[in-house]
């Protein structure tokens, strides 16, 4: 199975049972995708649904917290302010 991180391709083999394997097929069947496909996503959901089952277990202060990560990483780390105007806006 490969699955892409920031753009680069990581290969993982994950040992399945033969039963869910035949599983995996039956769906993979019915849905018209291939058992690749049917994995990539399962593993997709699983990830989200764990990101989601830690976030709602979060305090609002780390919420804050992450939602200040988030807004300081799509900052542009090039854009600056001179500092006079920094000690401009403390002295107000």
């Amino acid at each position: 199975m490969y699955i892409v991180y920031n753009k680069i391709a990581m290969k993982k083999n994950i040992d399945i049972d033969d039963i869910t394997l035949k599983k995996i097929k039956l769906i993979s069947a019915y849905e018209n995708m291939s058992v690749k496909a049917i994995m990539e996503k399962a593993v997709q959901v699983f990830v989200k649904s764990k990101e989601q089952e830690k976030y709602s277990s979060l305090t609002d202060e780390e919420k804050e917290d992450i939602g200040l990560l988030a807004l300081m990483q799509e900052g542009d780390p090039e854009d600056t302010v001179p500092e006079d105007e920094i000690f401009k806006i403390l002295q107000e």
